[in-house]
């Protein structure tokens, strides 16, 4: 998906045109959140990944480090052996936000105090700046407009956060979306529905709430306790009107472009987001 939003942003912009520089932007940006996604892996103690086995599941930690290192070594080489420094520098912007993203959550998590303001700085920095990576990349690979750069940098953040809260919401369906429901719960993770239930209850509920979340995350009545308390105070209902904002403010970025194939193409793919069932 996220080479596709790098092509399709400098098509839109050129009408069709992209040159060696959007393919290298693509290139990079899978390669490097590639090299994430291994991290994360070691980082979660994740077995699985997209279905299969992870690397560090097959080899173990130390050889899945020195993966993700080598593929963030070949993103980065091939941005600076091409001179691409400018693509090499919205890339570089990209991860250390997502590396600080991940360690405020980390730091939130062992107090559960996120607030609603504070839940959109991390999923703004963990998920959105990735996406926002590759829409700017994308315009910079066909234009030198700062202007347009940054517009099309903020589309990508603002379906990134949309995209965000679709994930968050899965953890409250019960669909089957290919993992279990109640992850995020189990893991301590304060995502918006959870954050809405809690300002939006009694002292009491909010204290029962936290405990469980913080004492009782294994037992799986308890977690589905916990998730029917939060559909009961319109938390699913509140992410999904926040959600659906997001993805407005987005599609009127792209409000002024001419009508073409890839325009299309890119609304089509913010309405993916949202309506996606996995």
């Amino acid at each position: 998906m996220r080479p596709m939003f790098v092509f399709l942003t400098a098509k839109m912009i050129t009408n069709g045109t992209v040159n060696e520089r959007t393919y290298r932007g693509a290139s990079v940006i899978e390669l490097i959140h590639t090299a994430t996604l291994v991290h994360d892996d070691v980082v979660d103690d994740s077995n699985r990944r997209r279905g299969f086995f992870s690397i560090n599941a097959l080899w173990k930690n130390k050889i899945a480090v020195l993966v993700g290192d080598y593929l963030l070594s070949k993103g980065l080489l091939l941005s600076i052996d091409n001179g691409d420094f400018d693509l090499l520098r919205i890339i570089s912007v990209a991860v250390r936000e997502m590396s600080e993203g991940e360690l405020l959550q980390i730091e939130k998590a062992r107090r559960l105090d996120i607030d609603e303001t504070i839940y959109y700085e991390i999923i703004r920095q963990k998920t959105a700046t990735l996406i926002a990576a590759c829409c700017a990349l994308g315009a910079k690979s066909v234009s030198e407009d700062v202007e347009l750069v940054e517009r099309m940098r903020k589309f990508g953040e603002l379906i990134g956060m949309a995209f965000q809260i679709k994930d968050d919401l899965f953890d409250y369906t019960d669909e089957a979306i290919g993992k279990p429901t109640g992850i995020d719960i189990k893991e301590q993770k304060m995502t918006l529905p959870l954050i809405y239930a809690l300002n939006n209850c009694s002292s009491s509920e909010k204290s029962w709430c936290i405990n469980s979340i913080k004492n009782h995350n294994k037992d799986k009545k308890r977690v589905k306790e916990v998730i029917q308390f939060v559909k009961d105070k319109n938390g699913l209902a509140y992410a999904e009107q926040k959600m659906v904002e997001f993805q407005q403010e987005a599609l009127q970025l792209l409000h002024n472009f001419p009508s073409s194939e890839y325009k299309d193409s890119l609304t089509l793919m913010v309405n993916y987001v949202i309506e996606r069932k996995k």
